[in-house]
C-alpha cells in the first residue's frame, strides 16, 4: 500500500538555492554597505581634517592680518604724529619769517626815516654853515675891533659848535688874569655853556636873550665883559 502512494515534492532544494542566493546577494548588498560606509567616514574625517586645517591657516593668517593691521595702525598714527609735527614746525617758521619780515621792513622804514632827519640836518647846516661864512665875511672887521677893544680872544673848546671867549685886563691888580665863558651855538638859539668866575645867572640869561634877540654879537661881547669885570672886584 505504501509503494503505491503518489510521491509529493516540495520543493526544499530549490528553495535552499534561493536562500542561498538570496543570502549572498544579502552578504555583498552588506559588505558593499560596509565599505561604502567605511569610505564615507573616511572621506568624511579627511575633510573634516582638512576643513580644520583649513580653518588654522585661516586662523593664523587673520592673526597675521591682524597684527600687520595693528603695524599699519601704529605707522599711520606715527606718521600722522609726524605730519602734524611737520606742520607745527613749518606754522612756527612762517610766523618766525614774517615777524622778522616785518621787524626787517621797520628797520627800513626807521633808516629812511633817519636818513631822511640826516639830510634834512646836513642840508639845515650847510646853509647855516654858508650864512656864517657870509656873516663871518662882515663880522671879520667888527670882530677884530671888538678883540682889540676888549682884550679879548677866541678859542675852540674841542666841541663842536662851542666857542670860548677868553677876557684880560679885568682885574687892576693882575691885568694879565683871565676869565672866559663858553658860548653853544649849536641850535639857533645861542646859550652860555659855562662861565669862569661864576656869575649871576639871571644876568647872563638875560643877555643871552637879547643876543638870541637882536644877534647883535658885539655889544653881547661887552655886556658879558662888563659883568665878568664886575664878579672879578
Amino acid at each position: 500500500m505504501a509503494d503505491s502512494l503518489p510521491s509529493i515534492n516540495f520543493g526544499f532544494d530549490d528553495l535552499r538555492d534561493r536562500m542561498a542566493r538570496f543570502t549572498e546577494r544579502f552578504d555583498i548588498f552588506i559588505a558593499k554597505g560596509r565599505k561604502q560606509v567605511l569610505e564615507e567616514r573616511n572621506r568624511f574625517r579627511i575633510n573634516v581634517a582638512e576643513l580644520q586645517e583649513d580653518q588654522r591657516l585661516k586662523t593664523k593668517e587673520i592673526e597675521n592680518l591682524a597684527h600687520k593691521s595693528s603695524s599699519h595702525a601704529q605707522i599711520v598714527d606715527k606718521e600722522a604724529a609726524e605730519t602734524a609735527e611737520m606742520h607745527a614746525a613749518i606754522t612756527s617758521i612762517t610766523q618766525q619769517r614774517d615777524a622778522r619780515a616785518q621787524h626787517r621792513d621797520r628797520i627800513r622804514t626807521d633808516i629812511a626815516a633817519v636818513r631822511k632827519q640826516i639830510a634834512q640836518r646836513l642840508s639845515a647846516q650847510q646853509h647855516y654853515a654858508k650864512a656864517l661864512d657870509e656873516q663871518a665875511q662882515l663880522n671879520t672887521p667888527e670882530l677884530d675891533f671888538w678883540q682889540t677893544y676888549l682884550c679879548m680872544r677866541i678859542e675852540g673848546t674841542g666841541t663842536v659848535d662851542r666857542l670860548r671867549f677868553v677876557f684880560t685886563h679885568v682885574d687892576e691888580k693882575d691885568w694879565e688874569r683871565e676869565v672866559c665863558f663858553d658860548l653853544d651855538t649849536e641850535k639857533k638859539d645861542y646859550r652860555v655853556a659855562s662861565i669862569k668866575p661864576k656869575v649871576d645867572a639871571d644876568q647872563v640869561e638875560r643877555r643871552v636873550e637879547r643876543l638870541n634877540s637882536n644877534r647883535d654879537l658885539g655889544q653881547f661881547l661887552k655886556g658879558m665883559r662888563d659883568l665878568l669885570t664886575t664878579a672879578v672886584k
